[in-house]
């Protein structure tokens, strides 16, 4: 049983942990890497098995809007990080979102080849980044600079600034509204990866100008393991834009089968192949948990946790060492600390039952999902942390033994 506290006595949002389907036992601090199950998923998805692809068939696309599924999931996620109707599509995978947008976004600046990014990216996004300036073969580079370096980075040869809003290993958060601000006085475009910020913090793409974002489904937003990603185009630019990858999806006409290419107008033009109907249903569903909330109660009841968190922690487990910043206007919903054996101690505590990762060298990470997370849970969650570092308990063989995933 958690332990009680009392500021979640006036908690307005401790109504949504029955929404979820947390094993007994378990303490789960790591949404930011795959969300909890949300309760009614199943039986939606069983739906969608049994009754539309089992009775309809063929005919759901049409009799239950299948075709449509991209850019209605798409539109639920646009709610949630400040996004208007019809500039975000779920669709694909982030790393191939990332090649779609940055393509794209060179597209609009043909006259620049640097596209700048920095080494708190997550590596996927530099991967894709240096794979596209090759496939190109137009002089593109890429530059990686420190995360508070970027800013004085920003220059007239800057064709795109390509960022992670939320640093995967430490949450630290980059100042979107600003740097989007140089980056567009520089002449250069914005784009923004939101895997760690979608559902966890707020975000407003519109109002700050971003002019392409990505993301993925699986994290905060709860889709599911591998779920579809999520794309965003600003729609000043959606009517000159065309995806890379020009599938039938993203076709005028797609049943006409025309063999030229003529670009649909709006979001569905970064569509390429057919949408993966099990996986954005899945998604689609576990957005319900945000219908009746707001982004604003979801980012003070984050801080609140991960305040209380960094104050427990520091003030039991010495051993430990902040990594994340200590200001939370400057930290997304993780708390991550570094320790030389912190991979060992994280596999302790999740045979103990409190959930966090790893991510090398030493970092141990630590999300906080407000909507299944309460306070007396971080205080059992370091009750368990100070156990393990006191006794020594992670200094076992089978903890120090690295999984493929961590």
């Amino acid at each position: 049983m958690t332990s009680p506290h009392p500021l979640d006595e006036t908690d307005t949002l401790a109504r949504k942990k029955d929404a979820f389907s947390i094993p007994e036992g378990v303490t789960y601090l790591d949404g930011n890497s795959l969300g909890v199950l949300p309760k009614h998923v199943p039986e939606r998805i069983a739906d969608v098995i049994g009754t539309e692809w089992g009775t309809s068939l063929i005919r759901a696309w049409n009799t239950h809007s299948w075709i449509d599924l991209p850019q209605r999931t798409g539109d639920r996620i646009g709610r949630l990080i400040g996004a208007p109707g019809g500039t975000v599509v779920a669709c694909d995978s982030t790393s191939v979102n990332v090649f779609k947008v940055l393509s794209a976004a060179l597209s609009l600046n043909p006259g620049r080849k640097v596209i700048l990014s920095d080494n708190g990216n997550f590596p996927t996004d530099l991967y894709v980044a240096s794979g596209l300036k090759d496939l190109l073969a137009r002089g593109h580079e890429l530059k990686i600079v420190a995360p508070e370096e970027v800013g004085a980075a920003i220059d007239d040869k800057v064709a795109v600034m390509m960022l992670t809003q939320v640093d995967y290993r430490t949450g630290r958060v980059h100042d979107m509204e600003a740097l989007t601000r140089k980056a567009h006085e520089a002449g250069a475009l914005a784009v923004w990866d939101l895997a760690h910020s979608a559902g966890a913090i707020e975000v407003d793409l519109e109002g700050t100008g971003a002019d392409f974002a990505i993301g993925c489904g699986y994290k905060y937003l709860n889709g599911g393991p591998g779920a579809p990603a999520f794309l965003y185009v600003a729609a000043r630019h959606l009517d000159q834009v065309t995806s890379p990858l020009t599938g039938w999806m993203g076709h005028e006409a797609p049943f006409a089968f025309d063999l030229d290419y003529r670009p649909v107008s709006g979001i569905s033009r970064m569509t390429v192949g057919t949408p993966a109907i099990l996986a954005l249903s899945s998604l689609h569903a576990a957005l319900d948990v945000f219908e009746d909330v707001d982004m604003a109660s979801i980012r003070a009841k984050s801080v609140s946790l991960s305040e209380l968190f960094i104050s427990e922690v520091e003030a039991r487990c010495p051993q430990l060492t902040l990594a994340s910043p200590r200001d939370p206007d400057a930290r997304g919903s993780q708390v991550s600390f570094r320790f030389e054996e912190g991979y060992a101690v994280m596999q302790a505590l999740i045979a103990r039952g409190v959930i966090g990762d790893f991510r090398a060298p030493d970092v141990m990470r630590f999300g906080f999902t407000p909507l299944y997370l309460s306070h007396g849970d971080i205080i059992d969650a370091v009750t368990v942390l100070e156990d393990i570092l006191k006794t020594g308990s992670w200094d076992r063989p089978e903890f120090k033994t690295r999984a493929k995933v961590t």
